[in-house]
């Protein structure tokens, strides 16, 4: 399998999506819609979807954990960051307000609550 089109997205675009990609697989087909998304652990691939009668989403196409695996790693490649799991570099985090410089450890109270 291999990445056969990737559409890359400008930060905030689309809020947390980052990118667009079809795959195309060994044996022929494309398949279109997967999703690179940045969420509050890095980013992941998201399966194509689509939209139901109440508005949900719900994926078209499932992959067990090893296969997700192989893929994320592949799409990551393409997108330009060596891993999953790496945090966002530096340029990046500039861009979004509220990153965190420090893990505190402070233990909260009722007055720390602002209603």
């Amino acid at each position: 399998m291999k990445i056969e089109r990737i559409n890359k997205l400008e930060s905030g675009q689309f809020g947390k999506l980052r990118a667009f990609f079809d795959l195309k697989t060994t044996d022929g087909f494309v398949i279109k819609g997967f999703k690179i998304v940045e969420g509050i652990n890095g980013m992941f691939v998201g399966m194509p979807s689509n939209k139901n009668k109440e508005g949900e989403y719900f994926d078209t196409i499932y992959a067990d954990k090893e296969l997700r695996a192989e893929l994320e790693k592949l799409a990551m490649r393409a997108y330009g960051q060596d891993s999953v799991s790496n945090p966002p570099t530096s340029s990046a985090m500039e861009d979004t307000p509220l990153a965190p410089q420090s893990q505190s450890t402070k233990e909260f109270d009722d007055t720390d609550i602002p209603f």
